[in-house]
């Protein structure tokens, strides 16, 4: 499967505990079964300061409580390069997609943009699959990585692709300047503001994703879905018809 495991899962030495809560999502909603979390990153370097920012990432969503996948770009093939898109890489991709309740998407700025690899794992996840979406209704947790000075391409792209895939994007993200000199020899964050808004972003993805975790499916409900499909409202069932006629 292409999923990477990362080292020392539960190590967070850039991680002052005598700030940070453990269960950031505690009394929004049911935190049992542990949220489940997607991380895509798009760099395919030996060393990737996306995924290293992901892993990071990952380690902080396990301590909250998570469940976690970092999904592996390495093996994909471009968009119709197969036909019908049938390579394994893909349909994992896809089935990891359907597992989430909520994504972490972190790209290098390339050339004032996301990358291509990026990209191409976005464009494997079809909005509609055999009346399945792997998209729709999960939260989103946007961030990039620099290396340069400080930049905001990557996150407002990858916002306008989260709209795109009917995701709900929380509202803070992360942009990492100067990425080269935020990590050490083994590839672990080190202490500083950059880190601190990693921790900030993953413990608002967990509070968002257990709060709409009940609500999803209405809130993504559409009219004109229902129309195509044929699914009259059944005013029996609807909670809003049954709260109109309490009122009446």
């Amino acid at each position: 499967m292409p999923l990477r495991d990362i080292a020392d899962p539960d190590h967070l030495p850039a991680l002052d505990r005598r700030y940070v809560f453990e269960r950031p999502a505690l009394g929004l909603g049911a935190g049992d079964p542990p949220p489940r979390i997607l991380l895509l990153y798009g760099s395919l370097r030996e060393r990737s300061y996306s995924r290293l920012c992901i892993e990071e990432a990952a380690r902080l969503l396990r301590f909250f409580g998570c469940e976690t996948r970092i999904f592996d770009p390495s093996t994909l093939p471009l968009p119709d390069q197969y036909p019908g898109d049938d390579h394994p890489a893909v349909h994992e991709l896809r089935e990891h997609s359907m597992w989430s309740e909520g994504q972490v998407w972190c790209s290098p700025e390339r050339h004032g943009q996301i990358t291509g690899i990026m990209k191409l794992q976005i464009d494997h996840l079809p909005l509609s699959m055999g009346g399945m979406r792997p998209t729709q209704g999960r939260t989103l947790a946007v961030m990039q990585v620099s290396a340069g000075l400080q930049s905001f391409n990557s996150v407002n792209t990858l916002r306008v692709l989260g709209r795109w895939m009917r995701m709900f994007t929380i509202p803070n993200q992360s942009s990492v300047a100067k990425a080269f000199n935020e990590f050490d020899h083994f590839g672990r964050m080190t202490p500083s503001s950059y880190y601190d808004r990693i921790v900030d972003v993953m413990e608002e993805l967990v509070r968002f994703t257990v709060l709409l975790r009940p609500h999803t499916a209405q809130l993504v409900d559409r009219y004109s879905e229902r129309k195509e499909a044929g699914l009259p409202i059944d005013p029996a069932t609807d909670l809003s018809s049954i709260a109109t006629a309490r009122q009446s």
